[in-house]
């Protein structure tokens, strides 16, 4: 066996060490039972879709319900960890946008909803930051992230009305052929 080799082995068995580690710190931001849902529903653009969409809202709401509680411990980390969460699913949601109409799928209605709750996020997430402007020494632990979810919301709503847009003209002309 040539050094050469060796190094490799040595390298491929640092991977097959480090890889398991790297997966476990991080976390799925959904549960089972969503995971489940989503599963049943991969070939139906439109439950999907409208199930991504549910679960954001429910992770912006339970960051407002955490927020709003005085007793709540270690809340910049908290808002963090939901903010984080909250992040995951929506570029989730985008992705899965991305997916559906590169196949072609008619997902003029979800997106329709889904521009709607655009415009939910971005004004929640505004609201955060305004108050976090209050207290910016506990800003400072989630800023980047907040930051990060507004721009994220913010171009993601444009794309989102320009597909719904494309996707309309796609079905139109379809149904003239």
């Amino acid at each position: 066996m040539t050094r050469r080799d060796r190094l490799r082995i040595a390298l491929c068995l640092s991977l097959l060490f480090t890889l398991p580690l790297g997966a476990q710190r991080r976390r799925d931001p959904l549960n089972q039972l969503e995971i489940d849902q989503l599963r049943d529903a991969m070939l139906e653009p439109n439950t999907r879709l409208k199930l991504y969409l549910k679960f954001a809202r429910d992770r912006m709401t339970s960051l407002e319900q955490m927020r709003a509680n005085p007793k709540t411990i270690d809340r910049p980390q908290q808002t963090h960890n939901l903010l984080e969460n909250f992040l995951a699913i929506y570029d989730e949601l985008n992705d899965n946008i991305d997916m559906y109409v590169g196949r072609k799928d008619d997902v003029r209605k979800p997106l329709k909803l889904i521009i709607e709750a655009d415009t939910e996020f971005q004004s929640k997430l505004r609201a955060l930051k305004d108050s976090a402007n209050t207290d910016a020494g506990e800003a400072k632990q989630y800023e980047f992230i907040l930051t990060n979810a507004i721009d994220t919301v913010d171009s993601s709503a444009d794309e989102h009305r320009k597909t719904v847009a494309e996707v309309d003209e796609y079905m139109k002309r379809k149904k003239k052929n």
